[in-house]
């Protein structure tokens, strides 16, 4: 089961060590529904920041929009994908032993350097996250470029409202 809410209150016992959470969900019909099953049973609780996710809509828009450009460059369209998170997506810079193969590491990935540190080689890759695991803001973004870069190839992108219903779309249940 998982829900949306936020935590209300908390108290410690301090002869158990223990500490209790009062949680107000949004998901009342979720909760009532799945609740028999976990009732006095150990759970696994993990709580953290509520992150809207984005729309298979926007995911869909950017896979069209690649191929799209992929055709009229006379590419493929998982290279034009990488060219544009490499662009307009998201990355970390990572060091790794100089040693070490990467590839069965990282899926979207570049060196960017090498370094020594107390004798020892390192490689600098800069990594790329996915679109899978982009939030609605990391996702407007690379849309917004792909988009850019589709108009400047004079390729038939949708109206500036159906761009603006899809974005409205993000954090729906189907994303």
């Amino acid at each position: 089961m998982e829900l949306t809410g936020k935590l209300i209150d908390h108290g410690i016992d301090y002869i158990t060590d223990k500490v209790s959470l009062t949680l107000k969900a949004n998901e009342k019909q979720s909760f009532l529904m799945g609740y028999d099953e976990i009732a006095d049973k150990e759970l696994t609780i993990t709580i953290k920041p509520y992150r809207e996710k984005r729309s298979l809509n926007a995911n869909a828009l950017c896979w069209k929009l690649c191929t799209e450009i992929a055709n009229v460059l006379r590419s493929d369209k998982d290279s034009i994908y990488v060219q544009m998170l490499k662009r307009y997506g998201q990355s970390e810079i990572v060091s790794v032993l100089a040693t070490v193969n990467v590839s069965g590491y990282f899926k979207y990935y570049e060196e960017f350097g090498t370094g020594y540190v107390k004798g020892k080689e390192f490689t600098h890759y800069k990594v790329y996250k996915g679109s899978s695991e982009y939030d609605t803001r990391e996702m407007s973004i690379l849309l917004d470029g792909i988009v850019d870069e589709a108009k400047a190839l004079n390729i038939a992108v949708m109206s500036e409202r159906e761009l603006s219903l899809i974005k409205s779309g993000w954090g729906d249940d189907n994303g």
